[in-house]
C-alpha cells in the first residue's frame, strides 16, 4: 500500500494538467491566458460541478495520500514529516477551493463569502508550496541537485506571482502568470516525488 502512496504525488502532477484541459473543453471560449483555472469551477460557469469533480476532489485527495505517505514513512526526519504536512494542508485546501467556488467575475471589488473563503485556501495553497520546497533547499538530508532545483522552483514561483500581480491590476492575462506560478510548484513536487520513489 504504501508504494502506491509513493506515486500519488506523480499522479497528481500529471492529473492537475490533464484534469484542467478537459474541463475547458466544456467551457465555450474559454481562455487558458487570461482567465484563472478556478474560473472553471466558478457561479455560474458551464463547468461549475464538473471541475471540482475532476479536478479538486481527486487531486486534494491524492495530495494527502502523498503527504500522509511523507509522514508515515519519515517519522525520524522532521524536515520531510513537515513537508508531509504541508502537501497534506495543500490538498484540504484543494477541496475547500472546490467545495466554495470563486466570483463569476474575478475582477468584482465586492466578492462572496464564498469567493473569500476560495481566495483564502489558494494563498494557504500557495504558501504550503513555498515552504515545502524551501525546507528541501536548506536540508543537509537531500542531495545537492534536488535542494538547488527546489530553489529554482521556487524562485520561479515567486517571479510568476509578481508577474501575476500585475497582470491583475491591467486586467491582461492573469490566467497565464496563474499557470506558470502553480506550474513551478507542480513541478518541484514531480520532481520531489521521483526522488521519493527512486
Amino acid at each position: 500500500m504504501n508504494n502506491i502512496l509513493a506515486y500519488a504525488g506523480i499522479i497528481a502532477s500529471i492529473w492537475i494538467v490533464i484534469g484542467i484541459y478537459i474541463a475547458s473543453r466544456f467551457y465555450p471560449n474559454y481562455s487558458h491566458s487570461k482567465q484563472f483555472c478556478s474560473e472553471l469551477g466558478a457561479f455560474g460557469s458551464p463547468t461549475q460541478k464538473l471541475s471540482p469533480a475532476i479536478n479538486n476532489y481527486p487531486l486534494g485527495a491524492l495530495f494527502v495520500l502523498f503527504g500522509y505517505y511523507l509522514i508515515i514513512t519519515h517519522q525520524p526526519h522532521l524536515p520531510t514529516v513537515a513537508i508531509g504536512v504541508m502537501v497534506v494542508i495543500h490538498g484540504v485546501c484543494t477541496w475547500v477551493c472546490g467545495f466554495f467556488p470563486m466570483d463569476a467575475d474575478a475582477y468584482t471589488p465586492s466578492p462572496s463569502p464564498s469567493c473569500k473563503i476560495h481566495t483564502w485556501s489558494g494563498l494557504i495553497m500557495l504558501v504550503s508550496f513555498i515552504i515545502a520546497p524551501l525546507i528541501v533547499t536548506f536540508s543537509s538530508f537531500y542531495s545537492i541537485p534536488l535542494r538547488y532545483l527546489s530553489a529554482l522552483c521556487i524562485c520561479g514561483c515567486l517571479y510568476f506571482s509578481y508577474k501575476l500581480t500585475k497582470a491583475l491590476e491591467l486586467k491582461s492575462v492573469p490566467g497565464l502568470y496563474q499557470r506558470l506560478s502553480y506550474g513551478f510548484q507542480i513541478l518541484w513536487l514531480l520532481i520531489y516525488s521521483l526522488f521519493v520513489v527512486a
